[in-house]
């Protein structure tokens, strides 16, 4: 259900995913499965970043509102690196920001491990691109990554604790949506600066 090579996300009123599971809703016999609305959810997430950035220059993407905003590029970046840093360490693979070289191609003057997470308005202002292709490659690399992972997904992995550093420690179905929340408020944060642009 991801998006054909080369097809614009969410093209056309209603993205892929949506399409199917709106007519899984009239009439079909099989059901919507948590693993079908987690793949919806990432996938309304990746549209909303090519939204955000489509057709801006890098002057664009750098916009504060003031020194201490975020810029588009910053938003993308970090709720991309969120997303691949969660989602990787439930799912027990590799970062696709070191393993597939994003990191290089970046070039951020960070450690590669930093996910934006606590940055100050320098760390926010270090975050230059040199195009929009640039930060939705990684954003598409890591979406991939993600959708191979929570499609094969089965109700009875969602209860799975992965983190016991809280109380009450965190499953796997919280962490998915906590991703998620913070994705998608970073993305129309960053589409609200493309509105001010």
């Amino acid at each position: 259900p991801s998006p054909a090579e080369g097809e614009t996300p969410g093209a056309g009123r209603l993205g892929r995913v949506r399409r199917r599971l709106w007519a899984r809703g009239l009439g079909s016999d099989q059901p919507v499965t948590s693993a079908d609305l987690l793949v919806d959810a990432f996938d309304r997430i990746r549209e909303v970043v090519y939204e955000a950035v489509d057709g801006l220059s890098p002057e664009q993407l750098a916009y504060r509102v003031d020194d201490e905003s975020n810029s588009i590029a910053w938003l993308v970046w970090h709720l991309t690196r969120v997303q691949d840093d969660h989602v990787s360490d439930v799912a027990g693979h590799g970062q696709v920001w070191t393993a597939q070289g994003w990191a290089k191609r970046f070039g951020l003057p960070f450690d590669d491990a930093q996910t934006g997470y606590g940055h100050n308005s320098e760390q926010v202002a270090a975050v230059q691109v040199e195009s929009a292709d640039l930060l939705t490659g990684y954003h598409d690399a890591v979406y991939q990554q993600t959708i191979n992972y929570v499609r094969r997904l089965a109700d009875k992995d969602l209860p799975k604790i992965v983190d016991q550093a809280w109380d009450p420690p965190v499953t796997l179905g919280v962490r998915l949506v906590s991703v998620i929340s913070d994705d998608l408020q970073h993305a129309g944060q960053a589409v609200f600066i493309r509105g001010l642009l």
